[in-house]
């Protein structure tokens, strides 16, 4: 390591940038974010640099002049941002001789300091750089850092730098250390992030008089979360930021495994999976898990395919939460009806063919409580979950309750997964169809006059939906 890493305070400090078109603007920004002063040194100003000057005449001016050494004379750190070498070079050695840090856009050998890339939550700034060796490099890193860290995590900061006094009247030296590592890992960071203030500052009281009192506060939180279909790009940021968080992975058997990669690597991972018709963790059990690991201080992350609530049982599970007074949050998932509509480009709604969509269960309880008349109607979307094993029922109460036997009907299973398949066809044909074709579970069975819009080429290779699931992605 031939730079060392500093923060160097520059507020009401005066800097200078030599050049004036789009790249000193762009430092210009930077440096007036850190409240300094900013003196452009260029015989013209390009239509961004003359925007910060009439937009901040207070803070931003302009030297109509090419470059001289007394240019310097007031700086406190230099960046050079022209467009010439000899220019650049002159400006560098100028500084060097005064001592004033400078940086050399693109040049790190006549750099004497080099802006790295940042993640900024302020407070809370995080700087990735290269040695100057690959600042794309750096940009990537910047951007996977981007999506690991919370919006909400400078707001974290102030919470706890407002009561860092408090807590050092309060707690002798030895204890405050574990008293932090408990706030930042428990109920009390979730409920900033979440924007909770309030909530957050009623617990963070009850855990500073509890460990002032000696009464070392254990407990734990549970994070509902949707895995989404499958496919590891399409978790959401928040998913993807508690799980490096959390001390135990209680999934479900239509996690991927891919999904798992993403999270904590020594997180305990306890499968709760249920195997249709065969063996099964049973939801009671799940629950006492869930209950069990929380009072135990651990930070438990429920991690089920799709969304937590749709089909999910995730209302049971939040309504156990609630009684045994264990904070929770709940990170919604893309569903799996979603991710079936994207990878095979169905529109769930469109207009003139589907004013509504409806999520149903194919899997029946004791007693079959769907209203087959109102789903058999026409001009509407109807995405059957877990329908494979009761497909041939299914389609007859459809067709018993008046749906026509030429209504676009649509199979598909292991959607977003490189195996996805899929099976299309009208509502008399469609149970032969997916039979003759050997679908199995996990799929969904869509029905509706939307259906027959998805272009024939989507429905038949996975390659050729690509493009498809990487707007999903995107918006992910």
């Amino acid at each position: 390591m031939n730079h060392l890493p500093i923060f160097v305070r520059i507020e009401q400090q005066c800097t200078v940038i030599v050049g004036g078109g789009a790249v000193a603007a762009r430092k210009a920004e930077l440096l007036l974010s850190c409240g300094a002063s900013v003196t452009f040194v260029a015989p013209e100003l390009g239509k961004a640099a003359r925007a910060l000057c009439e937009a901040r005449p207070e803070r931003v001016t302009h030297t109509h002049s090419v470059f001289h050494p007394e240019h310097l004379a007031h700086a406190r750190l230099v960046i050079a941002a022209t467009d010439s070498a000899r220019i650049n070079a002159q400006v560098a050695a100028a500084a060097g001789a005064l001592n004033i840090p400078v940086n050399v856009v693109d040049d790190p050998e006549l750099s004497s300091f080099i802006l790295p890339a940042i993640v900024a939550r302020d407070p809370v700034v995080v700087a990735v750089g290269s040695q100057g060796s690959s600042p794309v490099l750096a940009r990537r890193l910047r951007e996977q850092l981007e999506a690991l860290l919370p919006t909400r995590l400078g707001a974290l900061a102030r919470f706890a730098g407002a009561r860092r006094a408090l807590v050092r009247r309060m707690l002798p030296a030895g204890a405050r250390r574990a008293f932090w590592e408990r706030i930042f890992s428990g109920p009390v960071s979730t409920q900033v992030l979440r924007g909770e203030e309030p909530t957050a500052e009623a617990e963070f009281a009850r855990e500073l008089n509890a460990s002032r009192a000696g009464r070392t506060r254990v407990r734990g939180e549970v994070y509902l979360i949707g895995a989404g279909p499958g496919d590891p790009d399409l978790l959401t940021l928040r998913a993807l930021q508690l799980l490096q968080q959390c001390d135990v992975i209680l999934y479900d058997r239509l996690v991927s495994p891919a999904v798992l990669e993403r999270a904590r690597r020594d997180a305990e991972r306890v499968c709760v999976g249920k195997e249709p018709g065969g063996a099964h963790t049973a939801q009671e059990q799940i629950e006492a898990l869930m209950v069990s690991y929380a009072r135990r201080g651990l930070r438990v992350a429920r991690l089920k395919g799709g969304d937590p609530f749709i089909f999910g049982r995730g209302g049971e599970e939040i309504q156990v939460l609630i009684r045994e007074r264990i904070p929770f949050t709940v990170v919604p998932g893309i569903t799996a009806g979603l991710a079936a509509a994207a990878a095979t480009a169905t529109p769930l709604t469109q207009r003139e063919l589907a004013q509504s969509v409806t999520f149903a269960t194919g899997h029946f309880a004791a007693h079959d409580r769907h209203d087959w008349q109102g789903l058999a109607r026409p001009h509407q979307t109807v995405v059957f979950y877990m329908g494979v094993a009761r497909m041939e029922y299914i389609v007859s109460k459809l067709l018993d309750a008046g749906a026509p036997r030429s209504r676009p009907a649509l199979i598909v299973t292991r959607a977003s997964l490189p195996d996805q398949r899929c099976v299309r066809g009208t509502l008399a044909e469609i149970a032969a169809r997916a039979r003759a074709a050997h679908i199995g579970a996990p799929a969904l069975l869509i029905v509706g006059e939307a259906v027959a819009s998805a272009a024939e080429s989507s429905l038949a290779e996975p390659t050729a939906v690509s493009p498809i699931l990487d707007v999903l992605r995107g918006v992910a």
